[in-house]
């Protein structure tokens, strides 16, 4: 095994560590971010002494035989503690920092637990993988195995209980990271309960070692990451949000600027495309083109053509928004063909087909209409059909 996996998982966590690190630094009194770094730091910090590499080095510096085994311990001890402590702060309530407190006071006795088990027990045998297995029958190690196994087994259960019932008293992206954390802690549960499993085995003489190594590891390695996105999530959903539906929309709004090309080059309605920019920027610079674009095809519009694609839709459809931008698609084609044509269409008396030029959300829906009606020669066609009533 060569740690790969644990090494990006490790990376990938800092990562998000050091973008929050700003915000930890200018609100260093703020207790929920200062845990919730914690929580990021800790998980990587356990699939870095997670790694056999590691684990060998850290043996070898050191020149005592399994020297890791404790420190990883201490990780997952201290990792387990945070994201309670945590859930103890996102509930509030009476008593906070007294319960907060007490879970930091509970397991630093656990970590100090380990430590003098460790320095006591006799473990001269390096096991990279197996530790926990190789190690079950040994007095004083099985002792302090054990103890932090039931000590992360206590706190990921209390986490998910806690989490999962709270998620049913709040909404939006909180409610989505409550459940994700219990999620990622139910699965957490499950590390230690595959290693005891594998301990109980050996108490008993049979050989159950696959439960302790492969998978517990890969239930060890989905917890963690569950349980840092349901962390994460509740905070950097909204920032991604802000970020991902301006440039949805700016995406979606490139077959209306398709259509309106001609007339953006030809008559230079275009603005300066800004750079470099926001997705939010992009948006207002293309939203601000197509909209030069409609004001100069203003008197190329055909009501006769908006109507029978109008009419048409709602028939179909019997939805009046996309009626709506179906008749816009039609009549905007059309528009841009009679003044590339050089010719004004015939307009009936009572004028423009609308009284009100699309808002940014309708824009949306006239793009969205552009592509399944083959713009200009359904244009046409709509055009030299016989005029109806409209709707």
């Amino acid at each position: 095994m060569n740690g790969l996996i644990n090494y990006v998982s490790a990376g990938l966590l800092w990562l998000g560590l050091a973008v929050k690190g700003p915000d930890l630094v200018r609100h260093r009194a703020d207790p929920i971010l200062r845990v919730m770094c914690t929580v990021m730091a800790l998980a990587g910090l356990c699939f870095l002494l997670g790694a056999p590499p590691t684990v060998g080095w850290i043996n070898h510096a050191s020149g005592v035989p399994n020297l890791a085994a404790p420190l990883t311990y201490a990780a997952i001890t201290a990792y387990s503690a945070s994201s309670l402590v945590l859930i103890v702060h996102w509930r509030g309530g009476p008593g906070v920092c007294r319960v907060a407190r007490f879970v930091t006071a509970t397991y630093g006795f656990v970590l100090l637990g380990i430590t003098t088990l460790f320095a006591t027990g006799a473990a001269p045998t390096e096991r990279r993988t197996d530790f926990d297995t190789y190690y079950a029958t040994t007095p004083l190690i099985a002792e302090m195995i054990v103890l932090y196994l039931v000590a992360h087994l206590a706190a990921v259960t209390a986490t998910a209980l806690w989490s999962l019932r709270w998620a049913r008293k709040v909404h939006g992206w909180l409610r989505a990271g409550l459940y994700v954390l219990g999620t990622g802690t139910v699965v957490g549960a499950g590390y230690s309960l595959s290693k005891l499993a594998a301990i109980t085995g050996r108490w008993c003489g049979r050989s159950w070692d696959p439960l302790g190594t492969e998978v517990a590891t890969g239930l060890a390695g989905l917890g963690a990451l569950l349980t840092v996105v349901g962390i994460l999530l509740p905070w950097a959903a909204p920032s991604m949000m802000t970020w991902l539906l301006p440039q949805q929309s700016y995406r979606r709004l490139a077959p209306l600027e398709r259509v309106l090309e001609t007339i953006l080059t030809g008559q230079s309605l275009r603005l300066p495309r800004p750079w470099p920019s926001s997705p939010a920027t992009l948006l207002i610079w293309r939203q601000t083109s197509i909209h030069n674009a409609l004001t100069y095809l203003d008197p190329f519009v055909d009501q006769t053509v908006f109507d029978r694609a109008h009419d048409q839709t709602l028939t179909a459809t019997r939805d009046r928004q996309k009626a709506r931008a179906a008749g816009w698609a039609a009549a905007v084609a059309a528009a841009v063909q009679a003044a590339h044509d050089g010719r004004h269409p015939d307009r009936p008396e009572y004028g423009h087909p609308v009284t009100e030029a699309p808002d940014a959300a309708e824009l949306l829906r006239i793009a969205a209409a552009l592509p399944s009606s083959t713009p200009f020669a359904t244009s046409r066609s709509l055009r030299e059909a016989p005029t109806s009533d409209a709707v």
